[in-house]
């Protein structure tokens, strides 16, 4: 049975930093990191390949979010740096155990596994 918990999420001011980690159990292939804004649809925004090691990134999070593990690959954090007010939205971490998530896709529907959520909010 998988389980993922994310932590780390509350309020920043624009141009801060906030580290999220998402605490994984289960044999999985890849972890991605979601978000979704009230009004908008889930985006994925980055992912790391717990059996490949490769990440991959949306363009809102190339060059401000870092993708990582702890080394163990059962705790993966997404570094954000530079947040912005578009950055407020709830963040979720989703795994794959299947072979073809080792690509890194972005897609939700890739992911059979979700947790609950964390709430990050950019305000002034």
């Amino acid at each position: 049975q998988v389980q993922l918990v994310e932590s780390g999420g509350g309020l920043v001011q624009p141009g801060g930093s906030l580290r999220l980690a998402c605490e994984a159990r289960g044999t999985l292939t890849a972890i991605t990191w979601f978000r979704q804004a009230p009004g908008s649809r889930r985006e994925g925004i980055a992912c790391f390949g717990v059996a490949s090691g490769r990440t991959n990134y949306a363009d809102s999070a190339k060059g401000r979010f870092i993708t990582s593990t702890d080394g163990t690959k059962n705790t993966v954090f997404l570094q954000m740096n530079n947040l912005k007010l578009e950055d407020t939205a709830d963040y979720f971490c989703a795994a794959s155990p299947h072979m073809f998530a080792s690509a890194c896709p972005l897609e939700d529907s890739a992911y059979n596994y979700w947790g609950q959520g964390t709430q990050v909010t950019v305000s002034a």
